[in-house]
């Protein structure tokens, strides 16, 4: 699983081989969560306030870098 940032200990994350739509996964002690990139929408999962506020605050600022690894590591659902 590709780590593509960290944030206060909380691991964005992009797999290879994985399925649309287009999403990162967001990592925070037990909590996994998958946020739709386009949309921001929650996928998946749960995260604790703080970590989700932050969480998307990274992704608002960084929608085209994680498309671009996204269809980088899965080039099959361009």
């Amino acid at each position: 699983m590709p780590l593509i940032d960290s944030i206060d200990g909380i691991r964005i994350c992009i797999y290879n081989g994985d399925h649309r739509p287009p999403h990162i996964h967001a990592r925070y002690n037990e909590y996994d969560i998958l946020i739709l990139i386009e949309t921001l929408e929650i996928y998946a999962g749960e995260m604790p306030n703080k970590q989700l506020k932050q969480v998307y605050d990274w992704l608002s600022g960084n929608v085209d870098y994680a498309l671009e690894v996204f269809y980088e590591l899965n080039p099959e659902l361009r």
